[in-house]
């Protein structure tokens, strides 16, 4: 998944400044400066509830960018 994410950034020209997390794929952080995608496996997830903790932040569409 977090392979299309790039992929998909990558079509609309743009390249993560910084990425981490594929040594062990619990929690894959990509970083595009404006926008952070978090990429993680179902019990980090819940463990973490970052919707929760962003639930005023605003959802971007990557055609927005």
């Amino acid at each position: 998944m977090a392979g299309n994410v790039e992929d998909e950034f990558a079509k609309a020209g743009l390249s993560p400044k910084h990425v981490e997390g594929y040594t062990n794929a619990n929690w894959i952080l990509i970083d595009y400066e404006d926008v952070i995608v978090h990429v993680f496996n179902e019990d980090d997830r819940l463990f973490y509830d970052l919707e929760r903790i962003w639930r005023d932040g605003k959802i971007v569409n990557v055609e927005e960018l």
